[in-house]
């Protein structure tokens, strides 16, 4: 078994959901050891949250330039090897490209930048370092996911004709519909957050999970946004009509305000010879839909399933995997990567697909800005 790569945490610390999705994540297959950490920007939260979940304190810094002047004083065999940035967007470009500039590979939440231009800049910084650059666009890890993905490559729909994506959420409705708290949460703070709210959050992933999964790219989009109230500047609903390769087309719904929504992400694909539908709340479930035969219900850990999919299965069938097993794919795959092993290209989201959703975000914002109008994607 090759030595645990070393692992250094950039944000995730005190309540984080993302945190400890991320802390468990990189421990299930064994393959990471977390040796420095800047969980907070106030100091000594970081050291009382490095102790409270029993990490080794004397690497834990006061702030990530000291995290990256000290850890390059170490010898290149005890130094972080990769850094998973956690933090709200507006500091996930300026810590990802010093990251890669100083020779560390890089996890990133998404929104991977602020803005598009940011992304093109990252890219230019992550080509010139060699590093390995992984964005963790959590759902890609599901093995129904890689599952629908990989049968798609393989011709089982036939033709593509049509795609409808949704990310419905509606937990965040009580901060958006009181006036003080929308005026405070970062989220809906475009200097935090970047230009947009939900599409920039939560409807990315719907369009990373149409690329993903058809292998297709969506060449111009129409979108219109929706935002409640006048004193907040960011976009909570939208609707998105895709254009994509070889005629086909679709829409991506995105809304923060679904009232008793959780996190309802889902997929439909349908071609000239069937259809698949996915469901983020039921992951362990994909359907294949037929004009001719009954539907097929296709699940984890069998022997039908691909090589990429098994990769991805940890259990038995008929043990429920959920989203910690989904992330930890995502740092699976990263972690061959990171050794220079073999790796399927569908084992985790790379530099592009954070240029692509950056592209998608900036394209929606203008669309609207602009009479919701037909912007073509680069």
């Amino acid at each position: 078994m090759p030595k645990k790569i070393r692992l250094g945490i950039l944000g995730g610390g005190g309540d984080s959901l993302i945190g400890i999705l991320h802390r468990v994540a990189s421990q299930i297959n064994d393959n990471y050891e977390i040796v420095g950490a800047v969980f907070s920007p106030v100091y000594q939260e970081s050291l009382d949250f490095a102790k409270e979940i029993d990490i080794p304190t004397n690497r834990i810094y006061k702030d990530f330039d000291a995290l990256i002047e000290e850890e390059l004083k170490l010898p290149e065999e005890e130094r972080i090897q990769v850094c998973s940035v956690q933090t709200p967007n507006f500091l996930h470009y300026p810590m990802a490209k010093k990251l890669l500039d100083n020779g560390f590979h890089v996890i990133c939440e998404k929104p991977m930048t602020m803005n598009y231009e940011e992304a093109k800049a990252l890219e230019a910084s992550h080509q010139k370092s060699g590093k390995v650059f992984a964005l963790t666009h959590t759902y890609t890890g599901y093995p129904m996911v890689r599952q629908m993905r990989e049968m798609i490559k393989n011709g089982e729909l036939g033709k593509i004709h049509k795609v409808d994506a949704r990310y419905y959420q509606g937990w965040i409705n009580p901060i958006i519909h009181d006036k003080e708290k929308r005026s405070s949460v970062w989220r809906l703070d475009p200097t935090k957050a970047g230009i947009s709210s939900c599409m920039g959050d939560i409807g990315v992933h719907a369009f990373n999970m149409v690329e993903f999964t058809t292998g297709l790219r969506v060449k111009s989009l129409l979108c219109d946004f929706n935002y409640l109230y006048e004193d907040n500047q960011m976009d909570v609903d939208g609707t998105v009509l895709i254009r994509m390769d070889d005629h086909v087309k679709g829409v991506i719904r995105s809304s923060q305000v679904a009232t008793g929504e959780e996190n309802g992400l889902a997929i439909a694909i349908y071609g000239e010879k069937g259809a698949f539908r996915w469901e983020q709340e039921r992951p362990n479930f994909l359907y294949k839909m037929s004009d001719t035969q009954p539907t097929q219900i296709y699940k984890p850990g069998h022997a039908y399933n691909s090589e990429l999919s098994l990769d991805g299965t940890k259990l038995p069938p008929g043990h429920p995997e959920g989203i910690f097993d989904s992330m930890a794919n995502i740092y699976l795959g990263a972690a061959r990567a990171i050794r220079g092993e073999h790796y399927n290209d569908g084992e985790f989201p790379t530099m592009q697909d954070g240029v692509r959703g950056m592209n998608f975000i900036e394209s929606t914002v203008a669309s609207h800005k602009q009479g919701n109008i037909w912007i073509d994607l680069d």
